[in-house]
């Protein structure tokens, strides 16, 4: 078996049954994929093996690959184009004329992002990243305008924020003083504010693994107990490890404490 992707939205692993169906397409092989939702409760108990590409899941199943690159190798590595325009389409013609949003999105304790995206996504894209609170600024005709509105915000709000810092907010709450300051310069459409339902006490650990019972997803970040510990997985580094039913035999660091 191998996992080979995630969903950040409800949160759940794909994971191929790595028998690859030889006979119904020589030329491209395709393996069952099984959906493993992460509600909180779930127990998890895959030990991680080897790592390499995860190859690429379509309509008809997974299609494997054994090439180094992790979590995918260079033939199966796609870029979205989009996340690096700033209104000057990288396409060769422009094709975002659905109505986008632009946001701003904030992580604890005081992380705050600028975003776009096309507006009937708005909530399920700032849960998609783990926002903690979220705020719709405006909506434009099209991409290339809401591009180049980010681009102006974000000479002064970043417009990417990293799983570590991410991770480092995990039970913390939003400064809501400074958060409402930022909103001070702006007349938000709407205002959101989630509720993933974790409960953490200790401050997680950063480990890879997929051992343990779930306490929740927030964005790609996966929260495992294990052995009277509390570990925060960046889903992202699961995929294209194989695996094997039954708990890791790794030796963990501990949990760091309480929150002080």
């Amino acid at each position: 078996m191998q996992i080979v992707g995630y969903e950040t939205g409800d949160g759940g692993l794909l994971v191929s049954d790595g028998s690859a169906d030889v006979e119904a397409d020589a030329r491209h092989p395709t393996a069952a994929v099984e959906y493993v939702p992460l509600d909180p409760g779930t127990e998890l108990s895959y030990r991680l093996g080897d790592r390499h590409c995860a190859g690429v899941v379509t309509d008809d199943g997974h299609r494997p690959c054994d090439a180094d690159g992790v979590p995918h190798c260079p033939d199966h590595t796609s870029t979205w184009v989009c996340a690096r325009c700033t209104g000057t389409c990288l396409k060769d013609e422009m094709d975002c004329f659905d109505d986008h949003a632009i946001y701003l999105a904030a992580f604890a304790p005081d992380t705050f992002k600028v975003g776009v995206t096309k507006a009937y996504r708005l909530e399920t894209r700032l849960r998609e990243q783990g926002a903690d609170r979220g705020a719709h600024l405006r909506t434009v005709d099209d991409g290339r305008i809401a591009r180049e509105i980010e681009a102006e915000l974000a000479t002064e709000i970043t417009d990417r924020v990293r799983v570590p810092t991410k991770r480092a907010g995990l039970g913390r709450a939003v400064d809501g003083a400074a958060w409402r300051a930022l909103l001070d310069d702006f007349d938000p459409v709407e205002t959101f504010d989630f509720d993933y339902g974790l409960d953490i006490s200790e401050r997680p650990v950063a480990e890879t693994l997929a051992t343990g019972r779930v306490g929740g997803t927030k964005g790609r970040l996966l929260v495992l107990d294990q052995g009277g510990s509390t570990y925060a997985v960046d889903l992202r580094d699961l995929v294209g490890y194989e695996v094997e039913e039954g708990g890791t035999d790794r030796r963990l660091q501990s949990s760091l404490g309480a929150f002080g």
